[in-house]
């Protein structure tokens, strides 16, 4: 570990240096999702920062050791948006003029947060590569000092520091999951826990969209592309120091999908009622996602961030619902006739079932005239009560079909 671009010393440096400007967030044991994951499951609520992100950490410590020179100019920063809350807010807080560019997905309430925080925002590229791209030419115009969001030794030293945190609040812990962009924070954090702990594991985990540090460890070609719920880590390259620290101190990277985001999303919000954004979810979906890896032990779960767009985590709770059969579509084919919408209804009320939503179609389809096609959209305690509903419909004459959020 001492030829690693980043050392134990480094990160204590930083988490002196830091001091409280940044949240000692808790790290806390969760009991339900312990019984879940068959492991005893500690979260490091890094949401609980002011920006709601692990990116304060390495952004303070590298605007702290700038020269007084280049505070005078400015700094500048390519973000998908919590690395720019992080800048954005330290620097204004320092008296740093900063200035960000951001790939034109990032999410409104990141664009808005990191302008709030005084930060010039420039909107640039359709991904994290474009918005560098930009972001160096400007720095290179206007003389600002480029703050890279992963590949730097005080980026990683900073980030690192979560992990310092972790284990003096949970020593017990042998396995740390943490997710992976270009690998600045899961650098930090293995520098960290395996000078403290050398036997402890440390596993990184990428969304299936986006999994370049899992091909280059694989020695497979990287591919990355397409929409993801977790943005944060929607990042095409790993960073050089970080792949070095990566190859010597990792035990295994692991991948997750979209389903398995939206879940751990979900699931953190009813068990923990915490709010996390895909990427900060990414660590729980990997417990379930990939058991055989962590059953048994005692695993540390960092919520990297809770900046997620409150339409999008609308959504997820309410696909969520679908998925585990708490709202289900019913469709039945009723005689066109005065009453029949009313005894559907009492039936579904009857059986406890809550109505949505209602749509007939009368004009469409293959339906003869005096009969119509009714769509119910119904709440219901899970997939047995759905199953409740439709077996109570049936029974009165009632041709049941479940369109979507059962199998019943």
């Amino acid at each position: 570990m001492a030829d690693l671009p980043v050392t134990l010393e480094d990160i204590e440096f930083a988490a002196a240096r830091i001091g409280d400007a940044v949240v000692h967030t808790p790290c806390l044991r969760s009991e339900t999702l312990s019984r879940l994951a068959k492991a005893d499951v500690w979260l490091k609520f890094e949401n609980l920062q002011f920006t709601a992100s692990f990116k304060e950490r390495g952004a303070l410590n590298t605007l702290l050791q700038l020269t007084q020179e280049e505070q005078k100019h400015g700094v500048i920063a390519m973000s998908a948006g919590n690395h720019a809350q992080g800048v954005a807010y330290h620097a204004g807080r320092l008296g740093i003029p900063a200035t960000i560019v951001m790939p034109s997905f990032t999410p409104n309430t990141k664009v808005e947060h990191t302008r709030a925080h005084g930060a010039r925002v420039v909107l640039h590229g359709d991904t994290l590569a474009e918005a560098g791209v930009e972001a160096h030419r400007l720095a290179d115009a206007e003389k600002l000092t480029f703050v890279h969001p992963y590949d730097d030794p005080r980026i990683i030293a900073g980030q690192g520091t979560i992990a310092l945190e972790m284990l003096q609040d949970a020593p017990d812990l042998d396995t740390l999951v943490v997710p992976v962009g270009g690998g600045g924070m899961i650098a930090g954090c293995a520098v960290a826990a395996r000078a403290l702990k050398p036997d402890l594991k440390v596993i990184g985990v990428e969304t299936t969209s986006y999994a370049a540090m899992h091909q280059i460890l694989a020695g497979q070609p990287v591919t990355a592309g397409g929409d993801t719920l977790a943005e944060g880590i929607a990042v095409r390259d790993i960073g050089k120091l970080p792949l070095v620290i990566a190859r010597a101190l990792l035990d295994r990277v692991v991948t997750v999908d979209e389903v398995a985001i939206e879940r751990a999303i979900a699931l953190l919000l009813e068990v923990e009622k915490t709010v996390t954004e895909g990427a900060g979810a990414t660590g729980l979906a990997a417990l379930l996602v990939h058991p055989e890896h962590f059953t048994g032990r005692r695993v540390g779960l960092v919520l990297s961030g809770g900046n997620i767009d409150t339409r999008l985590l609308a959504s997820v709770l309410l696909r969520g619902l679908v998925r585990d059969g708490r709202i289900v579509r019913l469709r039945l084919m009723i005689g066109d006739l005065p009453g029949q919408l009313a005894r559907v209804a009492g039936l579904i009320g009857k059986a406890g079932g809550n109505i949505v939503e209602v749509q007939h179609q009368r004009l469409f389809g293959a339906v003869v005239a005096k009969r119509t096609e009714l769509d119910v959209t119904v709440e219901t305690r899970g997939r047995e009560h759905a199953r409740e509903l439709v077996t109570a419909l049936s029974a009165e004459g009632f041709t049941v079909r479940v369109l979507e959020g059962a199998d019943a």
